[in-house]
Order: C-alpha cells, then structure tokens, then sequence
C-alpha cells in the first residue's frame, strides 16, 4: 500500500535524480574548508539570496541558532513571536546553549508582530535588563506570507533603535514562488536568513545561513562548537543543490494541492477549514472524532495527525490524485459514522 503522508512536508524521499546526484558528488572535509559541493551550494545560496557569505549546516534548528549567536552574546535578548519556531519549537536552544534571553511579543493573525508591541519590548540601556539586540522574523509562519510592507517597517524599525534581524526563512522559498517575489527581495531586509532545504524542496538534511562573510565566520565557529561541523557532506551538499535546479518552481503544484484540499474538506460539514495559506490547511475537527478518525485513515494507507485544530502539509510526494483519496477517505469516515 502507498502510502500519503500529510503530516508535514518534512516526510519527502529523495526522488531517483536527487539520489543519483548525492552519489556522483564531489566531496572532501567540510571542517577543513576541503568540500567543493559544500562551497558551491554556500556560494549559490548566498548569490540567490542577495547576501555576501553562505554556511551549510544540518538542520534548521541548528542554522537559527548559530545566526542567533552570531548576533547575541551572553545577557543579551533577542524579540521574537510566540508561535515562532526559534522561541516555541526549537527547544529552548537560544537559552540553554546561548545564554541568549527570548523576549517573547504575541503574533497577530497574520503572523505579524505588531510594531507598538516590538518598540515597547526593546529594553532601555540599563544594567537591571537584559540588553535587546535582534528581532527574529519567520516567513512564512504557518504557512502565511509575512507582508513584504510589513517587513520593511519592522526590519526598518529595529534598525532605528540599533538592533540586527534575522530571519527563519525555513520556507522562504514557498513564501517566494507563492508571492512571486525573488528570493533576493524577501531576505533584502534582513542581515541574516536561514534556508531550510528539507521541507518543501524536498531534500534530506540541510539548512544553509546567509549574511555578511564576518556574521558568517562567528556562525561559522558556532556551528563546530555547537557539533555541525561535518566531514564529506558535499553528498547531503549535492542534494540541495538539485532540490534548488528542479524542485523550486515546482512548489507552486504544492501551493494548488493545499488550495484543492482545503476546498474539498470545506464540503464535509462536521469539519471546519481555519485557514489554508502556501502548503498547509488548518482544520477544525471535532475533538471525539480526532482520534477514530486518525485510526480510519492509518488503516488506509494516510498518514495525518489529527486534532481539534488540525495542520495538514502538502509536498512533492504527494500528487493531486493524493489529495483527493484523503478527502474520499475523511468524507467516508464520517459517512460510517
């Protein structure tokens, strides 16, 4: 039985191309500065994103941190939204390993942080606070474009008051294919961005950071203490690389598979679609129906977790045909009911 996972889009297998590029890749050690592949996928990076230095390293969690580093040293704080995932998913690492404050400030519906609370939240220059250095942005945020007017006028404002911004731009690349946008433009702003590969592009590991060649040496040195340095990983290198040749543009099949899911669950009327923005559809399921309901479709071959608020992801492993057998599935669900 095939299986169709919605459970994020982190799930994706290398397709049979990117394979066969991982096992034709040039390598050598990284940690001496030795792998071509590495380089040419930083120097790539970097030039698509508009920033001067690229540092790959293995996941997302660890690329947010080593920039959240690079920027902040010890006492000092760094603004961020409450639904972010380097303050409510990335397990407190800015705190434990950085000794780096989150100033938490509460996302609006667009996954905005209103610019009133950003100013208040900046600490004055007093020894009794935490001394406030970088507000971290996401794009996209639960799947929702950030406003590009709205970026510039955060971005702008922290600036003003002498702080650095970082983006998590995880999937910045759908924020960019969904607006339109050049990856360049959508990092402009920001003096360090993270690009996450094993999302939506469909790669098995790997994040690269992006910004100026001195905020990418201090990461760069984070990144050894903090483990990332790695030996031949041109072969994980080789993967991003094919995923940024074949599998960007593609991301628009993703972003009309949510839209095509969101619009057949909205027929279900025990069920309430909450949102559906880029890859991801938020649902409203009945609490006593989560649970049989995450066992009918397991049964069936479909992977979802199921809750009162439900997110279901679109990717590259999962076709048009896909989408609707999951509806098919969730409408006979309630149909035995």
């Amino acid at each position: 039985m095939r299986l169709i996972d919605l459970r994020s889009d982190t799930v994706t297998r290398p397709t049979p191309g990117m394979r066969a590029a991982m096992a034709a890749a040039e390598v050598g050690d990284d940690v001496w500065g030795d792998d071509p592949t590495v380089q040419r996928l930083q120097a790539v990076v970097a030039e698509r994103a508009g920033k001067e230095a690229g540092l790959f390293l293995p996941t997302g969690t660890q690329s947010n941190l080593c920039a959240l580093m690079a920027h902040c040293g010890r006492g000092d704080e760094y603004l961020v939204g409450q639904l972010a995932h380097t303050y409510k998913y990335e397990g407190g690492g800015a705190a434990v390993l950085g000794s780096i404050q989150p100033q938490p400030i509460e996302n609006a519906e667009d996954g905005s942080l209103p610019l009133a609370k950003l100013a208040a939240a900046i600490k004055p220059q007093d020894d009794h606070f935490a001394r406030t250095r970088l507000l971290a942005l996401e794009n996209t945020i639960g799947g929702k474009v950030l406003p590009a007017s709205y970026v510039a006028e955060a971005t702008a404002l922290a600036r003003s008051r002498g702080l650095s911004t970082h983006l998590d731009g995880a999937r910045l690349c759908n924020a960019a294919v969904a607006s339109k946008a050049a990856l360049a433009g959508l990092a402009a702003p920001f003096d360090s961005v993270s690009i996450c590969f094993s999302k939506g592009l469909g790669a098995p590991v790997g994040s690269v950071l992006v910004g100026s060649r001195a905020l990418i040496e201090r990461a760069h040195r984070w990144r050894k203490v903090l483990g990332g340095g790695m030996r031949q990983s041109g072969i994980l290198a080789a993967a991003c690389l094919y995923a940024l040749d074949h599998h960007y543009e593609r991301l628009a099949e993703d972003h009309a598979n949510a839209e095509r899911l969101a619009a057949g669950l909205a027929q279900i009327a025990e069920l309430k679609v909450l949102s559906r923005a880029t890859n991801m559809v938020y649902l409203q399921v009945p609490e006593r129906h989560c649970a049989p309901l995450e066992s009918w479709l397991k049964e069936r071959g479909i992977l979802a977790q199921i809750f009162p608020a439900t997110r279901l992801v679109t990717h590259l492993d999962v076709g048009a045909g896909d989408i609707d057998g999951f509806v098919a599935a969730v409408e006979d669900y309630f149909a035995s009911r």
